[in-house]
């Protein structure tokens, strides 16, 4: 239990990296670009704004977009405060509808189309529940990536709190201790959520970007707030 504890205390200490954000499309003009076609029957096939798409004409589903707004997929706002019941429904229905399962008498192109849209919605759920997945994410959106950190990007205090729960794990016969060191790892993480969030809603991506890095530090991916 100890060791399991103190991974879960540094994970997310070394490397915590957010790609560069995607370039934002051109503008371009009514008919400088031919509308995607679907793949089975050839129509055209509407834009829908990175959300899961069929053909109008035969019904197929189409392959997911390319760099899709994980916020749009999951009808959330883009914020680091979000709803979670709201997320957990959105996900739960885009599942039933594009789930492998039920194209399981499709086209082979079809099922993989399938099974790429289910990856991704796993994907879109996981990140943006976790309060520190969605902040990275959130950076990446604003351009911001996180190159790999070093204690010195921590203020003095913060380490100070870290060492002494690093020497309490270290201590020998210390399995009294480890629920009151788990307790102290669930406040700072709630503390530092609290931070993150009030950060973003005051448009200090920075700052948000700082308590992030102390969040990775302290608590590693943390579960759902």
């Amino acid at each position: 239990m100890r060791a399991a504890l103190r991974q879960h205390l540094c994970r997310g200490r070394w490397g915590c990296r957010v790609s560069e954000a995607a370039p934002r499309p051109r503008c371009v003009g009514p008919g400088s670009a031919a509308a995607p076609r679907c793949w089975s029957c050839g129509s055209p096939v509407p834009s829908a704004g990175g959300l899961p798409r069929f053909c109008p004409a035969c019904r197929s589903l189409q392959p997911p977009g390319p760099r899709p707004d994980l916020f749009r997929l999951m009808a959330c706002d883009r914020s680091f405060r979000l709803d979670e019941q709201q997320l957990r429904r959105r996900f739960r229905s885009l599942q039933r509808a594009l789930h492998p399962d039920r194209f399981g008498q499709r086209p082979p192109k079809e099922q993989y189309y399938s099974e790429q849209h289910s990856s991704l919605i796993n994907k879109a759920y996981q990140t943006l529940l976790n309060p520190l997945s969605r902040g990275l994410y959130l950076l990446e959106l604003n351009g911001i990536q996180l190159a790999q950190e070093t204690d010195c990007d921590a203020d003095s205090e913060f380490l100070m709190e870290i060492m002494e729960i690093n020497e309490k794990l270290a201590e020998p016969n210390n399995e009294g201790n480890l629920e009151e060191i788990e307790t102290l790892i669930k406040v700072k993480q709630e503390e530092l959520t609290k931070d993150v969030t009030a950060a973003f809603e005051r448009g200090k991506v920075q700052y948000g970007m700082l308590k992030i890095k102390q969040k990775a530090h302290s608590t590693g991916p943390p579960s759902s707030m």
